[in-house]
């Protein structure tokens, strides 16, 4: 059997967290812009940390595990 879970939750990370999409840390204009649709380097980069930290705590720490077949 395989195991969807780190696909589904990768998938559903990367959808919350697109900076711009929801938020955005730092804005462009605040510290947190909530629905810019915009991004410049520096969200880009927190968000990817954002993204690597709860992806490694939801998969390995927690262990979450989704099997279908």
């Amino acid at each position: 059997m395989a195991d969807w879970g780190p696909v589904v939750i990768g998938v559903v990370l990367f959808i919350l967290l697109s900076p711009g999409l929801l938020f955005e840390i730092p804005g462009s204009h605040r510290h947190v812009d909530f629905g810019s649709f915009r991004t410049n380097g520096k969200a880009i980069f927190i968000h990817t940390l954002i993204f690597f930290a709860a992806f490694t705590i939801l998969t390995l720490a927690l262990h979450i595990h989704i099997y279908a077949g």
